[in-house]
């Protein structure tokens, strides 16, 4: 479990470091994500075989706290409250038209792709 967690966290300070070293426009924990998507897939097997069993311990324990992570995020979002509260009316409908896109074109693919398979 603690190696699972090491592997983990050394695939985020591979991604930091990469990300800085080369000024990619990339947060570093998702490109060291990334990288671990990449030795899954090279290491092989089945379905969730490819997944080491401590290495999805130690995940299942980080997606059961996943809640606790936004907090600070929260917290820091109070810092910029009048910034927020002046521009409140043009995040609004920033939020409503990009969630009324994402909807739209969820269903546009999920048409599409289970048309196709009712055609087989």
């Amino acid at each position: 479990m603690i190696g699972a967690l090491a592997g983990i966290l050394l695939c985020q300070l591979i991604g930091e470091t990469v990300v800085r070293a080369f000024a990619l426009p990339l947060p570093g924990p998702v490109f060291g994500m990334g990288l671990l998507f990449c030795a899954l897939l090279f290491r092989g097997g089945q379905g969730t075989q490819k997944i080491p069993a401590p290495l999805a311990g130690v995940a299942d324990g980080l997606l059961g706290h996943l809640s606790l992570l936004f907090v600070p995020a929260a917290v820091g979002l109070m810092n910029y409250f009048d910034l927020l509260a002046a521009n409140a009316a043009t995040l609004t409908l920033a939020v409503v038209v990009s969630t009324t896109l994402t909807m739209a074109a969820t269903a546009a693919t999920f048409r599409l792709l289970s048309s196709s398979g009712e055609r087989k």
